[in-house]
């Protein structure tokens, strides 16, 4: 199978050719750790979570590194703002971005750098560009300068002025040029700081991505990936930070991004009261981690999404409906086949491949899930075991469907194969989720409505199960008895 990416740096979908075809490596940009993640920081980790589960299945290895920014500006502010020590505010953000990402089914990097622990790479790296003639120190801060980089811009697209207009450039003495973008900078006794050639200080934001790629990947690897706000200013620099700093290196081969992430079809802005974290989408319920993940990938990762909670809700009964056919072949083993059932149009594994089509990639998930009912519906279980191996094989292509299908569909979700159980994720229960004395009840009123249709007491029987879809309890008979579900 061909994989096909959209490489930012060309414009145009290109099939993917590894350096080393028995070491594929990708780098993603993570947080800055000093605050909650928002809806928009979540989608580039789950795109980014299932184009590495696709590179695993279809090479030998797999090295994904994502850092975590834990020196910043916007950090050194929030301590101050708030009374706490810089190491507090980090240790606590970088633990709830772990939690929140773990409640939306996204596994963990291979490798996690943290900026902190990669200031030796950076004044190495730094050192290097000025002995190269593409740095310079003035007044204790280290600046790369654009000039002398002539294919600065490049990736971007951007001209001259549109380059110096879209970096929000900041007027100093010591610049040699406008856009010249800094490398390390002086700390006061009250910052954090390292010792350097240049004073004590702290590196600018471009040149820690430079420095934790390079000591985990190397000087050339294979996909550097990350949110389209960040194509500028961020790794245009880092562009040209690597590749000058070693000369003949190509830095990532392929660059992907994805696109914005919408609230109610506006910029997230807390101006306009649509802010949202995904903790905020967790506090839904349960079931919202999940679905919310559902959400994100019914739109082709380099398209702008819009969330909405009624989008939300129809993600919700999307996983409902894929549950509640896994449920009713529970009984089922299912087979593991690497061939495609004939329903699938196109197979799933080709929708992904190409350039990580999760809409259609669903769309295949459906066509299983018919296919599935449908041959339950005429009492044909020759396909089930085939059925039903693609259908969870797909689910783990996509990080869906790892829950217990009964739990999910009666919404008792204290089983521990949910996402982020370990972590504690979803140990409180919520408003309409099953408790012990609650299923007691509903299994005592199905026992009643039975013996009122044994005794062909049809209006004492509809009573029950009205009073039941009252409650928000969904009936369904079957061969194997009468089973429940949330609504």
């Amino acid at each position: 199978m061909e994989l096909q990416i959209h490489n930012s740096a060309t414009r145009r979908k290109e099939r993917f050719v590894p350096l080393d075809p028995n070491h594929v490596r990708i780098y993603v940009c993570g947080p800055t750790v000093y605050d909650l993640a928002h809806l928009g920081n979540a989608r580039p980790n789950v795109v980014f979570d299932v184009l590495v589960r696709l590179l695993r299945r279809l090479y030998p290895k797999v090295t994904y590194a994502r850092n975590i920014t834990d020196v910043e500006d916007k950090i050194i502010d929030r301590a101050r703002d708030s009374g706490e020590s810089i190491e507090s505010v980090t240790t606590r953000t970088t633990a709830d971005f772990h939690r929140d990402m773990a409640a939306l089914g996204v596994l963990p990097p291979d490798v996690e750098p943290r900026a902190t622990g990669t200031i030796p790479e950076m004044v190495s790296l730094i050192e290097r560009l000025i002995a190269n003639g593409h740095a310079y120190a003035a007044e204790g801060h280290v600046l790369f300068a654009v000039a002398s980089f002539a294919e600065y811009g490049k990736l971007s697209g951007r001209s001259p002025d549109e380059l110096l207009a879209g970096a929000r450039v900041e007027v100093a003495p010591y610049k040699r040029d406008p856009g010249d973008f800094v490398l390390w900078k002086p700390s006061t006794p009250d910052q954090p700081g390292w010792e350097s050639p240049w004073g004590r200080g702290r590196p600018g934001w471009h040149i820690e991505c430079s420095a934790m790629s390079w000591k985990h990947l190397g000087p050339d690897f294979d996909i550097h990936g990350g949110g389209a706000d960040l194509l500028f200013p961020h790794h245009e620099n880092e562009v040209a930070q690597s590749l000058c700093a070693f000369p003949g290196s190509h830095f990532a081969r392929y660059w992907m991004h994805n696109g914005m992430l919408l609230v109610d079809g506006e910029k997230m802005s807390k101006s306009l009261g649509n802010f949202r974290t995904v903790q905020d989408i967790l506090g839904l319920g349960p079931w919202a981690g999940e679905a919310f993940r559902l959400l994100l990938l019914k739109t082709q990762y380099r398209m702008a999404l819009d969330y909405t909670e009624a989008a939300l809700q129809e993600a919700r009964r999307e996983l409902d409906r894929f549950y509640r056919a896994l449920s009713k072949m529970a009984e089922v083993t299912p087979e593991r086949s690497e061939e495609p059932h004939p329903v699938e149009q196109p197979p799933f594994e080709q929708a992904l491949a190409d350039d990580l089509n999760t809409p259609l990639a669903l769309a295949s998930l459906h066509y299983l899930v018919s296919a599935a009912n449908k041959a339950m519906a005429a009492d044909d279980a020759q396909d089930l075991p085939w059925l039903k191996g693609r259908i969870l094989m797909a689910g783990k292509m996509l990080g869906l469907l790892s829950r217990d299908p009964s739990a999910w569909l009666r919404g008792d979700f204290q089983d521990a194969t949910a996402p982020g159980a370990a972590l504690g994720v979803g140990a409180t229960l919520h408003p309409g989720t099953a408790t012990a004395s609650g299923e007691s009840a509903i299994e005592a009123a199905i026992a009643a409505r039975l013996a009122a249709r044994k005794e062909k007491n049809w209006a004492e029987a509809d009573r029950i199960r009205k009073e039941l879809a009252g409650q928000g309890i969904l009936l369904e008979d079957g061969p194997q008895g009468t089973t429940w579900r949330r609504a």
